[in-house]
């Protein structure tokens, strides 16, 4: 039940923004670093930074 919360919730971050939805799977399932991140989408380690902390607040608050 809760990997299907986790999926769902994935699936609307990635609607709502599909980068930080990267973030998270390059960052959780991929095991990449913030720099490896960066590199793969073309943005700054500071942005992936961002978007990481963003999108780990809204997954946190969607699937409490």
């Amino acid at each position: 039940v809760e990997l299907i919360a986790l999926d769902e919730a994935l699936r609307q971050l990635a609607e709502a923004s599909p980068r930080q939805a990267q973030v998270i799977e390059l960052r959780y399932f991929g095991g990449l670093n913030v720099e490896e991140m960066a590199d793969v989408l073309g943005v700054s380690p500071a942005t992936v930074s961002r978007d990481q902390k963003v999108a780990e607040a809204w997954l946190g608050h969607i699937l409490s």
